[in-house]
């Protein structure tokens, strides 16, 4: 357990969030309701009222840092791999609006998800406000505002709750680094071609075509 998961709503300070998830813009932590106090139906309420998605991380709402770049390339890369994954029945993906419950309260939203058919009863896309297991592909699309313990906690969450493949794509530096456990990861740089072994089989996607119409 981290050394303040255990602290009531009163307890958290701006210190103690800095501590938790690194030199986080204070700004993203939500205060209403307090940090630490948060449920699962915080997250849910919020986002009906508001359409703002907050990651629920031990009873604190953190605002998703999502910008039109990575929201650009998010939506790009949501549309390739359902059009790879559909005609072979391998699964779906969804976009940053896709919730998933990682665990009792932890809600985690990757930027993109990947779900395969053998997850899902009856082979049906769920009609939930939130999965209720974790994906087997998570890809976050890295924002300036994302802290380096912020992310770390994050592959963290992923691998514990059993997601297998985790992509960390900087659009900056034009590179993808892929985890396949928290202590391992190959980083993939424009030119060379991003595959989806083992999640999606037969998935090859040069960076160039992902990252291209980020200029015109």
């Amino acid at each position: 357990m981290h050394p303040l998961e255990g602290l009531t709503a009163p307890e958290w300070t701006a210190a103690d969030l800095v501590a938790h998830f690194g030199p986080i813009q204070l700004r993203r932590i939500r205060q209403d309701p307090a940090p630490g106090a948060a449920t699962e139906q915080d997250v849910l309420d919020i986002y009906e009222r508001e359409k703002r998605l907050y990651e629920l991380v031990d009873g604190v709402l953190v605002e998703k840092a999502m910008g039109i770049q990575e929201s650009f390339l998010a939506g790009l890369l949501v549309g390739l791999i359902n059009n790879f994954a559909r005609p072979q029945n391998l699964g779906f993906a969804l976009g940053a609006d896709g919730m998933a419950r990682l665990k009792p309260g932890m809600v985690r939203i990757p930027d993109v998800s990947f779900i395969a058919w053998a997850q899902v009863p009856g082979r049906k896309v769920p009609r939930l406000a939130m999965l209720n297991f974790a994906p087997v592909l998570a890809v976050e699309v890295l924002s300036p505002s994302n802290t380096q313990q912020e992310m770390d906690r994050k592959l963290q969450d992923y691998f514990a709750t059993g997601v297998q493949v985790v992509w960390y794509i900087d659009d900056a530096h034009r590179t993808v680094q892929v985890f396949t456990a928290v202590d391992q990861s190959t980083t993939v740089r424009e030119p060379a071609i991003l595959t989806g072994d083992p999640v999606l089989p037969g998935f090859a996607l040069p960076l160039q075509e992902l990252f291209a119409d980020l200029e015109q």
